[in-house]
C-alpha cells in the first residue's frame, strides 16, 4: 500500500506570512478542553499572539474563556481561517462548509492530517489549503 504524499502544502515562507498577517479569526476544529492536547496548546499559542479563536467541539461550554460552537456553520462572526484537528475524513465534510460559509480564506489540516481531495476542492474555490503543517511552528518560524 503506497501511502500518498501531499499534493498541496505551501513551502514559501512569504506566503505563511501573508497567511499570519491577514487571518485574524481562526476556528479551531476539535479544540480539546484538555491542556496537554496538541489542540489546546495551539489554541491557546494562537490566542496570545493576538488571533481570536473560535472552538468548535461537541462538549463543554467555553474553552480558553471562549464560547464553544457545536460546528463550523454556528459560528455567527466571520471566519478568517479553519484549523483542523481531526481526522482526515472529516476534512471531506468540512471543505463543503467552508465553501458555503464563503468567508474562510485558508483550510489548514495540522501536522499529521493529509486530505487531498478536500484541500483541492477547497483550492479550486478560491480557498488557500494547508495540510500537514502546524499553525504554531509555522507562526513561530514566520512571525518571530
Amino acid at each position: 500500500m503506497e501511502c500518498p504524499m501531499p499534493t498541496i502544502n505551501i513551502n514559501d515562507d512569504a506566503m505563511m506570512k501573508t497567511i499570519f498577517l491577514t487571518c485574524k479569526s481562526i476556528a479551531i476544529i476539535g479544540l480539546s478542553p484538555d491542556p496537554t492536547k496538541d489542540s489546546h496548546k495551539v489554541a491557546k499559542y494562537l490566542q496570545e499572539q493576538g488571533y481570536k479563536i473560535y472552538p468548535v467541539y461537541p462538549k463543554e461550554e467555553m474553552i480558553l474563556g471562549e464560547k464553544i460552537y457545536r460546528s463550523l456553520k454556528e459560528i455567527p462572526e466571520k471566519v478568517d481561517m479553519v484549523d483542523m484537528f481531526r481526522k482526515p475524513e472529516i476534512a471531506d465534510t468540512l471543505v463543503d462548509e467552508i465553501i458555503e460559509r464563503g468567508d474562510v480564506k485558508v483550510f489548514w489540516l495540522q501536522l499529521g492530517i493529509v486530505n487531498n481531495a478536500a484541500c483541492e476542492k477547497a483550492k479550486a474555490h478560491g480557498v488557500l489549503a494547508v495540510q500537514n503543517k502546524c499553525t504554531k511552528l509555522e507562526y513561530a518560524k514566520v512571525m518571530k
